[in-house]
């Protein structure tokens, strides 16, 4: 009998859920993680630990997972295809399973050009819809991607990414629906911060009923900055921030942009909360963990189920 994670649970029971976001160290130092951990405990149904995110070299995933979980949250590893091969990821999927993680995060990466090594060899073996069917195979048929079979299987719920803002558009849901085919149990978007065409999206979703065959989380994450808003606008590609934003931010002074972003991330929050077939939210205050609590009391999150 499959081991059901805290998330799988709380989705299935159609609680509206949340999941957090935590940045590991440049370090070894696992205090770091400690810290962060403890503010997101009782606020969050699980937390994602990013994977060499932007192709820089940090603690691994699964490491801080388990420091994460030592402090009594549940860990959702994310792992990418960029530095493995399909020998290497499959046998971090038989590890994170045997150490008690249950969800997990399958993604292509980001290209190493972009981190602190650049010259880097990039594998990219398989890509992300082949590695979570290469998952879900080890998970319900109990064989490898060779064909050979296993006798314990890694019980995990799966999950994958999407981006309902990048181009070409049209082929946004497309995509999706070949990572649900492939043995999605859940998505975790992009960060919305343009809601009516985040809400386009999941009409294309719902219209080809996918909403019904895999559970969709809402990325969302508070503004510290005006300047942080331009940058994701103008340098981060496949972010979608409309002038709406900005001008929201401007709105206010220097030292009240904080509280605008915090409240801004709830106004989404509320917002995406009322469309179609969205059953959760992914909070990402990467490095901003102490906004989490409050944004979770303000949209009315607490306590968690």
């Amino acid at each position: 009998m499959k081991t059901k994670s805290n998330l799988e649970r709380v989705l299935e029971s159609k609680n509206f859920a949340v999941t957090g976001e935590l940045g590991p160290p440049q370090s070894a130092d696992p205090e770091v993680i400690r810290r962060k951990a403890r503010i997101l405990k009782d606020h969050v149904d699980a937390f994602n630990v990013t994977d060499g995110q932007t192709a820089v070299v940090r603690m691994s995933s699964w490491a801080a997972c388990l420091i994460g979980k030592e402090q009594g949250l549940e860990p959702i590893v994310q792992m990418t295809c960029r530095d493995r091969n399909r020998i290497a990821l499959q046998m971090d999927v038989l590890g994170v399973a045997a150490l008690g993680i249950n969800n997990i995060l399958c993604l292509t990466g980001d290209h190493q050009k972009f981190g602190n090594h650049p010259t880097a060899k990039g594998v990219y073996d398989i890509d992300s819809i082949q590695f979570v069917k290469m998952v879900k195979d080890m998970r319900d048929e109990k064989k490898f991607q060779c064909g050979e079979e296993m006798p314990v299987e890694p019980r995990l719920f799966i999950g994958a990414a999407a981006n309902p803002f990048a181009d070409p558009f049209e082929f946004r849901v497309i995509r999706l629906a070949k990572k649900v085919a492939a043995g999605a149990d859940f998505i975790q978007t992009q960060i919305v911060y343009n809601v009516d065409k985040f809400a386009e999206w999941m009409k294309m979703v719902c219209d080809k009923g996918l909403h019904e065959k895999v559970k969709i989380l809402a990325g969302v994450a508070p503004i510290k900055s005006v300047g942080a808003a331009r940058y994701m606008k103008t340098k981060v590609p496949g972010m979608d921030v409309p002038d709406s934003v900005i001008e929201r931010l401007r709105g206010v002074t220097k030292e009240q942009v904080p509280k605008e972003g915090i409240k801004l991330c709830v106004d989404i929050i509320n917002q995406v909360r009322q469309i179609e077939g969205v059953a959760g939210i992914h909070l990402m205050a990467i490095e901003w963990e102490e906004a989490v609590p409050e944004i979770m009391e303000a949209a009315g999150l607490l306590p968690r189920p």
